[in-house]
């Protein structure tokens, strides 16, 4: 009995005369993200694609794990292969679905008709094949409005396909769809989340983090790194970019009024990230950043630190509470890593009563107390590059 892996996607269907695009790179990230558990065969067709294991060893587990956490799957299953014929498509069911039967107490069958030449129309697959399974199963019930399982049977263009759970997938466009962007990735429970929304938006990230020895440890580099381990599975591969920042942030301190320290350095930051940016071809900046929920990230605040950017900032959770984020997080398997006690750099030289209505003439007056330029540049020059990538 042959078993394949049935995918199939949703928002992608609706995409017209581009969805052929979004496919080939659905397909490359399906490719990229299975290709060491052993040779599989790909193929598409009718908005699904099937992937045909031709190995004995090949992990169906694992691969099913692993898909899903891809981008652009909407749903996806294991299911057995049968020949369009519904003796075969009788015992196929009989025999794959046997232990996952054995242990139910009620079913119903839903049938997909794709091949419309099939003799038999979905509604009598469904009574025939349920009447099949009720002899042979006889401790089930069927129950149409809330089953413990829903056998389905697919008749497409070459073969029937007989399977019994769909499992939901990640959603969302495949990553690489919709362009480069640069994560700013703090220590933090948000830009984690962050980078996990847009990369479902199918952009492709790369990350940025600064760092501020010896005010900051190498625990806390190191608890970014995991994180950014942690969101390579939906994200694809990283460029994961640390940024020395201690003699910036020193400057702040030592030439700015206290009041804006945040303020200034957030702007500092996003100068050197776009920087970095133009380097490596990304067309926006994404932030954690949350309206109202500490000062640096009121309206006013917000709005002075994009006086400095030239390129979008995107800020998926810009309307979003703790709570919201947290559970996305904790979805995601990123929370217990965040709330880590090591602290980064956001939280040295923390203002007592930063500014929470700034206006950007004052904070404009203030960071030109200093030339940060030739800082700046040395930063970028310094800053060190890591890639994360999808695990073997």
């Amino acid at each position: 009995m042959q078993e394949i892996i049935l995918i199939k996607y949703g928002e992608m269907a609706l995409k017209g005369m581009n969805k052929r695009t979004f496919e080939d790179v659905l397909v490359k990230n399906i490719k990229r993200r299975i290709k060491f558990l052993g040779k599989t065969e790909i193929t598409r067709a009718q908005s699904t694609i099937y992937i045909k294991p031709l190995e004995e060893s090949f992990d169906m587990d694992e691969a099913m794990e692993r898909l899903q956490k891809v981008f652009g799957i909407a749903a996806l299953c294991r299911a057995a292969v049968c020949e369009k014929d519904f003796g075969n498509i009788s015992e196929v069911a009989c025999e794959y679905l046997e232990e996952t039967l054995t242990y139910a107490k009620t079913f119903k069958v839903n049938a997909k008709r794709s091949d419309k030449r099939f003799p038999m129309k979905s509604p009598e697959i469904c009574r025939e094949l349920g009447g099949v399974l009720l002899k042979k199963f006889s401790h089930l019930e069927v129950d149409v409005n809330n089953p413990e399982i829903t056998v389905t049977v697919e008749i497409r263009d070459t073969n029937a396909y007989v399977h019994a759970a769909n499992v939901r997938g990640a959603g969302g466009l495949p990553v690489g769809t919709s362009g480069h962007a640069m994560l700013l990735l703090s220590g933090g429970i948000d830009s984690p989340v962050a980078g996990y929304m847009m990369a479902k938006r199918g952009i492709h990230i790369s990350a940025i983090h600064y760092i501020s020895p010896p005010y900051t440890s190498e625990r806390a580099r190191l608890k970014v790194e995991q994180l950014c381990e942690k969101i390579t599975p939906y994200c694809g591969s990283i460029a994961f970019f640390c940024v020395p920042f201690t003699k910036i942030q020193e400057e702040i301190k030592n030439n700015c009024p206290e009041e804006f320290f945040t303020i200034i350095m957030r702007r500092l930051m996003m100068k050197i990230a776009q920087k970095i940016c133009e380097r490596e071809k990304c067309l926006a900046l994404i932030t954690g950043e949350s309206v109202g929920q500490v000062a640096s990230q009121t309206m006013n605040a917000l709005m002075c630190t994009d006086a400095v950017c030239e390129i979008p900032v995107f800020r998926p959770l810009i309307g979003m509470d703790k709570t919201e984020i947290i559970e996305i997080s904790r979805k995601i398997d990123t929370y217990e890593t965040s709330i880590q006690p090591y602290e980064d750099c956001c939280t040295v030289f923390t203002p007592r009563h930063p500014k929470v209505r700034p206006l950007l003439a004052d904070v404009e007056a203030a960071e030109a107390n200093f030339d940060f330029t030739p800082l700046l540049e040395e930063a970028v020059e310094k800053t060190e590059l890591k890639i994360f990538n999808l695990e073997a």
